[in-house]
């Protein structure tokens, strides 16, 4: 329910609030430029009576004297019909400039409070001040649940780009986004009288007639100093019967121009002083440094709007809205996803369906959300969880494991956990067990003992199904029918083949990509932004189920590139290999953040065999800076499985690759990607000792290898692969 309400909310008013925004913005600046183009502020302790008698004495025909809050002293004189105005130096009481009010400023104070729109228009931005207030409480409370709780609210977020660019600004903003709303509506209050207005001293109903009194004669300007001032205003020559008038921080009064004497002063009362404090805390006016803390909070908006807008459209593929969701506190079951990529979402639809077809109220929610202190009426709670790379929580499940962790007990509902993931990798459903060990740790009662599911499969759902309709005592069917996830058309444009005649052919396969504008974006058609290292999701003919392959290119490369080996019986493998330039496939990108270079400039090793070099010849192509990399390739032999060949040589000749080295099984001297390791032990323990991370990609038996000869390179180091994998210096990517 927050996150929708945070979604529609944002959405609806965006762009009130990035108008409201930018405009705040540049406001923030004004009162900076102010007291940096003012004059040096009056003597401390100097009278607003000395100031008066100064300006009087250089320029006779004033009217009005005011003091800005950034210090700057403005006066008004009429000269010979002309309504003039000058900057003052208070020190002397001269003219030291005319003062025109920027027209600009005044257009956008007129845009920021009220559209050109008068009170319609306050009433608007009021509306959007509020709108971002529910936004910056619903955002930052949305953000603690994905972090994991508010102790890791500070933590970095995981996820696309776009995500983490959302929750980084906004924890950055929060604070003065909050300040700026909240003093935004209290300002609007004010202005149409819902707060007190100030009281006001009462207008003298006869003054002496008399005129000529000295203003150091007058205690009530002697005692005000120019630090509280805000206006002056003297009386017309010729007019015996007018007054004095001050107002200041302190209050407002009126002083008889001939004797000198206080005719009626009001004290600033509180609510003067609120509204005094809020506004200057919403426009910085007289605190600079705060103005443009609030313009920098303010910048945040659009890039908020921008990132949001982007998520909203970047929907996890495959991810089914849940509709008819039971509220936390009022269903018996609890249903927790923790997903990735958004296929997990499809099966917890179809899970929620079949129990509410047996007369459940079934909340669905992500694994990092998980608040038992809500769960009110929890007969139970269900886990489906997915794995994340080698054993690590997916997007939604962040956080979920500590939050397990921190229970003062466990909770008194029952749990079961079902994994989901692929038996081919060593990982598999590696998360999922994790969570079981942790409920098991904090002596949590299983409802089912825990169970899986190998590649989406709708009979092992179906069977789980059988067995917590025995737990439940009553029959559940679970039928579901995976949904191709959101994909792309991508038009093949080029390929390369390699190992012509053998059991497993390879192909660099080049698509070209999308179109990339706003309509492409909103109508899908467009790849979202993506790295060498991410995945390309392809959706074979007559298969629901995508399968993955790690990107050769960047988008900044202008085209999309995988290298496809292809296997027994692969279906989608082979498809791939059976295409020509001009045919298309249907994919998408799913990021793989855990495998690329670790930013900085430490030397990279890059190790891989066959068509695992795709990704690692994208980060070669990528390095343009020409940080140290050293590849380490095996293949069969070099005249038909040399892939990139060409593309190497001209990259170690620019430099963007420091080393290569090959190894090749089925040539004269015969050796594999081990062997090389091996016999270049020294080069590696000396990029080691300079913190190269190791990033390795292939297939299973090669990184097993690899492994197993790293292992005995750094043995008499005292170090081992466990503690590389610790620091994010070992990285695998294996098939």
């Amino acid at each position: 329910m927050l996150r929708k309400l945070h979604k529609i909310l944002g959405l609806a008013a965006a762009a009130l609030l990035v108008v409201a925004a930018l405009s705040g913005a540049m406001l923030s600046a004004v009162p900076a430029l102010d007291r940096a183009t003012a004059p040096a502020p009056a003597e401390p302790g100097a009278s607003v009576a000395a100031l008066a008698e100064k300006v009087a004495a250089a320029l006779p025909a004033v009217e009005q004297i005011r003091r800005a809050p950034s210090g700057r002293i403005t006066a008004y004189a009429v000269e010979r019909g002309r309504d003039l105005a000058f900057v003052i130096d208070p020190a002397t009481g001269a003219a030291v400039a005319p003062y025109t009010p920027s027209a600009f400023v005044g257009w956008l104070t007129n845009l920021h409070r009220a559209l050109f729109l008068g009170n319609a228009g306050r009433l608007l931005t009021a509306a959007g001040a509020l709108a971002l207030l529910v936004l910056a409480i619903s955002g930052l409370r949305l953000t603690a649940r994905r972090m994991g709780g508010w102790r890791r609210f500070f933590a970095r977020p995981a996820g696309p780009p776009g995500s983490r660019l959302h929750v980084a600004a906004a924890r950055l903003a929060a604070p003065g986004l909050l300040l700026s709303t909240v003093t935004a509506l209290l300002l609007t209050a004010a202005t149409f009288n819902l707060i007190p207005a100030p009281a006001a001293p009462g207008f003298p109903a006869a003054a002496s007639g008399q005129t000529g009194a000295r203003f150091s004669d007058m205690p009530l300007l002697v005692a005000t100093p120019v630090a509280a001032l805000r206006e002056l205003t003297l009386p017309i020559p010729g007019r015996a019967r007018d007054v004095v008038a001050l107002k200041t921080d302190r209050g407002s009064g009126y002083v008889d121009q001939g004797t000198g004497a206080t005719l009626s002063w009001a004290a600033a009362g509180p609510w003067q002083r609120l509204t005094d404090t809020v506004y200057r805390l919403h426009t910085g006016e007289g605190a600079w440094l705060l103005g443009l803390l609030l313009g920098l909070a303010a910048l945040a908006v659009p890039v908020m709007a921008i990132s949001g807008l982007g998520l909203t459209a970047r929907r996890a593929p495959g991810a089914p809205r849940i509709r008819a969701n039971a509220r936390p506190g009022q269903a018996d079951t609890i249903l927790l996803v923790g997903s990735e990529g958004g296929s997990t979402w499809g099966f917890a639809a179809s899970l929620h369906a079949a129990l509410r077809a047996a007369g459940h109220a079934v909340h669905v929610a992500p694994m990092s959300a998980f608040a038992p202190e809500r769960y009110g009426r929890a007969q139970r709670l269900l886990v489906l969880a997915a794995t994340y790379a080698d054993g690590d929580a997916p997007a939604s499940a962040r956080g979920f494991l500590q939050r397990v962790a921190a229970l003062p007990s466990a909770p008194r509902f029952p749990l079961a956990v079902l994994g989901f993931g692929d038996r081919s990798f060593p990982a598999f459903s590696g998360y999922a067990r994790a969570v079981a060990a942790a409920a098991e740790a904090i002596g949590w009662p299983m409802l089912l003992p825990p169970d899986e599911v190998n590649r989406q499969s709708s009979e092992d759902f179906a069977r789980w199904g059988r067995a917590l309709g025995q737990a439940l005592g009553q029959p559940i069917a679970l039928r579901h029918h995976p949904r191709p996830p959101r994909s792309t058309a991508l038009r093949l444009v080029s390929r390369r083949d390699y190992g012509a005649g053998t059991p497993a052919p390879v192909a660099i396969l080049r698509f070209a990509l999308p179109p990339q504008g706003m309509l492409a974006r909103l109508t899908h058609r467009a790849l979202p932004r993506f790295a060498a290292g991410d995945l390309l999701g392809v959706l074979p003919e007559g298969d629901t189920r995508p399968r993955f392959y790690s990107l050769a290119s960047a988008r900044g490369d202008g085209f999309v590139e995988i290298c496809v080996r292809q296997l027994p019986g692969g279906l989608c493998s082979g498809q791939l290999l059976a295409l020509a330039p001009g045919d298309s496939i249907r994919a998408f990108v799913r990021r793989n953040p855990g495998f690329r270079p670790a930013t900085g400039g430490r030397p990279v090793i890059l190790i891989g065999a066959g068509s695992g070099i795709g990704p690692l010849a994208g980060f070669i192509r990528a390095n343009g800076s020409g940080r140290p990399m050293h590849l380490y390739f095996g293949a069969r032999h070099p005249d038909s499985d040399f892939l990139y060949a060409e593309e190497l040589h001209a990259w170690q000749a620019e430099g963007r690759l420091s080393g290569l080295t090959t190894a090749f099984s089925r040539a004269e001297a015969r050796r594999y990607v081990q062997d090389a390791l091996s016999q270049d032990r020294s080069r590696i323990l000396d990029l080691l000792d300079k913190g190269a991370q190791v990033l390795v990609c292939g297939g299973r038996e090669m990184a097993a290898g690899v492994a197993a000869t790293l292992t005995e390179i750094l043995a008499p180091r005292g170090l081992g692969l466990a503690t590389l994998k610790r620091e994010n210096r070992y990285v695998e990517d294996i098939y």
